[in-house]
């Protein structure tokens, strides 16, 4: 269940951060690479509504209309997805990963420009420009943020946007426009040389390995995805889909783990086989090739195998495959090459499965294999919490008696997220897990389970090495929070007792916690930072704090987001800063137009500074309400601080 992120430096880091980038350019939006497929493999000229029109009058009629085949260019549909509409989705993708919406407009229109100036679709030039495009907004935006006059907002964040991505169109239509067709070309080049020299299985030498690694992001959303398209226009298919997709070198390995593995793998291994074939989900095997390295071997023979029949039948995809199930891969199979697709898989599969049984069969070692640890090893390498292989290694020994949430100065965001989740763990039965929350500097070694921010999770780690960890992002409906009550069930008994000492059973807040003067219907900020400065100076005004605590909350947000999530942010001071806090107080700024904080909306912005914990049964009962769509929708309707405080007051 560990969720520790281990140091990570170097090239493989890199590269595995560009592969999940662009895999999250990519993966949104494989619907309509998969609608792509379909429209291809029904209207093209091989296509099977073609073949089923062809003896009829007017065979060229409305398929070939639809169908458009011939250059890219075409007529039809088939030609204008795959050159606008794909590009354009990935370039708007990558740059509303960048800075939000903003960002995704100006990264479409950035990708426009390298469609127009490129004479292959431009799938390189989208992942490029897209998050280009929202990088630049986002720097052109905060060299005038605060500094505009009211009334002209609207203006000048239109013409902005308008005239940046005129220029950053530009700039792609005649500078990376043909230096990425370039490179798709000499790419392509290189793909038809290994094909004409039957080299291509060799390229498995290099993608078994990337897989276990967590690179192959970067191999197949970088390189494969996009020759493969370019490919599949041109001859209704291509092979390159097939290098990384084929589950038949996992599902060897796995089969030969049920037959001669040992232990907890042995155990394991059917379960496993049956997510990796028909889920798709690769990364469900990666442990067991950890656990015993030289099983690499048997991955590489079975995808050379597989890469070898495909070349031989001459078979191929019409569009990515996305997840590498055995279902998708039919799915988006050529018409004539479903025999060597399935021959491609079955051949995998029992060349990794012979390999791996003699390794496994040979294997002199005497203690059994440590799934765990391999698990762990494996989530090391991705970098961050895998939730399909914490299915092999199961719960933390003994029972969970403690929990505690943690966080920088551990009163806001650790105080809201320990509500929430003591919430679920209460109504789940387990009343006798105490759930706390502390600032990750006065952690001790104690607790049977921490939960912190996946920014913070290393500092807690070296707090609490003997504790179970969990990453979380979203303070306030993480999914994280399920499966540590998924993993109770596991591990405790059920209980209806209440455990004492709870902040629930902490003494009302005081009337001034949160004065009426302190309650904000329609905030004037529009960025995070000047959110955090209202928030703040509401916090000041009621003599809560001093102006340097402002600061502090500034300092806050650098280190970890406090964003909650239900469109919340609960900014707050570092732990330092108690020393500037002259009392409790909370403030609440309600925004008519939710506010972009770290690209996420933030339509409630609740600043807190606490002493002690007089503050907690207020911030529980907001944490109630936020959990609530109904009386969220109270506070959005509120026209008066008196609502406001009483929707808060009364949150159960």
């Amino acid at each position: 269940m560990s969720t520790v992120e281990a140091p990570r430096t170097g090239v493989r880091v890199y590269v595995q951060k560009l592969g999940t980038s662009l895999s999250n350019m990519v993966m949104p939006n494989i619907g309509a690479f998969i609608a792509w497929g379909l429209i291809t493999a029904l209207f093209i000229e091989q296509g099977w509504l073609q073949a089923v029109f062809s003896g009829l009058r007017n065979p060229d009629g409305w398929v070939a209309e639809i169908g458009g085949w011939g250059s890219y260019e075409g007529a039809g549909i088939v030609g204008p997805m795959i050159t606008y509409l794909l590009p354009v989705l990935i370039g708007y993708t990558g740059g509303r990963m960048i800075h939000g919406n903003r960002g995704a407009v100006v990264g479409a229109i950035a990708t426009m420009g390298v469609v127009a100036g490129a004479d292959v679709p431009m799938f390189m030039g989208a992942m490029i420009m897209g998050p280009l495009g929202g990088w630049a907004m986002k720097k052109a935006d905060a060299l005038w943020e605060g500094k505009i006059r009211p009334g002209f907002e609207m203006l000048v964040d239109n013409f902005s946007a308008g005239i940046l991505g005129m220029l950053l169109a530009i700039f792609g239509f005649f500078g990376i426009g043909p230096i990425v067709s370039s490179f798709t070309r000499a790419a392509g080049n290189a793909v038809d040389f290994l094909v004409n020299n039957d080299l291509l299985p060799l390229t498995s030498i290099l993608i078994e390995p990337a897989k276990v690694l967590f690179l192959n992001n970067a191999i197949n959303h970088g390189v494969l995805t996009p020759l493969g398209t370019t490919q599949a226009l041109e001859t209704g298919k291509s092979i390159l889909f097939l290098l990384e997709t084929n589950p038949g070198p996992g599902l060897g390995v796995l089969l030969a783990f049920m037959v001669f593995g040992r232990g907890a793998a042995r155990a394991s291994a059917p379960g496993a086989a049956i997510i990796q074939f028909f889920g798709g989900i690769h990364e469900i095997y990666f442990p067991y090739v950890l656990m015993k390295p030289k099983l690499i071997a048997a991955t590489i023979l079975g995808g050379m195998t597989g890469v070898f029949i495909n070349v031989l039948f001459g078979s191929g995809l019409r569009a990515p495959a996305a997840p590498g199930s055995i279902i998708a891969i039919y799915a988006q199979t050529a018409s004539g090459s479903f025999l060597g697709v399935t021959l491609s898989v079955l051949s995998a599969t029992a060349v990794s499965f012979a390999v791996a049984a003699l390794l496994l069969k040979t294997d002199r070692a005497d203690a059994e294999p440590d799934l765990a640890a391999a698990t762990a090893e494996m989530e090391a390498l991705k970098g961050k919490k895998s939730s399909v292989a914490s299915a092999l290694v199961g719960a933390p020994r003994g029972p969970v008696n403690s929990i505690v949430f943690a966080c920088d100065a551990g009163m806001g965001s650790s105080a809201m997220g320990a509500s929430v989740l003591r919430k679920k763990i209460r109504s789940a039965g387990f009343g006798d897990i105490a759930v706390t929350n502390q600032s990750i500097a006065n952690l001790t070694d104690t607790y049977d389970l921490v939960v912190t921010h996946r920014d913070l999770t290393d500092r807690a780690r070296l707090k609490t090495a003997s504790a179970v960890h969990v990453s979380v992002e979203d303070f306030m409906s993480s999914p994280r929070y399920d499966e540590i009550v998924e993993m109770l069930g596991n591990t405790n008994s059920h209980s209806g007792a209440v455990t004492e000492g709870q902040p629930e059973k902490a003494a009302e807040a005081e009337p001034d916690v949160l004065p009426l003067e302190s309650i904000v219907l329609a905030g004037s900020a529009t960025s995070a930072d000047a959110a955090i400065d209202e928030a703040g100076a509401l916090l000041v005004a009621a003599d809560a704090v001093e102006p340097a605590y402002v600061d502090a909350m500034h300092e806050r947000e650098k280190s970890v987001s406090t964003y909650m999530g239900n469109g919340l942010a609960i900014p707050h001071g570092t732990n330092e800063a108690k020393t500037a806090i002259r009392r409790t107080g909370i403030s609440f700024v309600r925004y008519p137009e939710p506010i972009d904080w770290n690209g996420k909306p933030a339509e409630f912005v609740v600043g807190i500074a606490g002493l002690g914990n007089d503050h907690m049964a207020l911030l529980t009962k907001i944490a109630h309400v936020f959990l609530d769509k109904d009386e969220v929708a109270r506070l959005r309707a509120a026209t008066s601080a008196d609502e406001v405080r009483a929707v808060l007051s009364e949150g159960n």
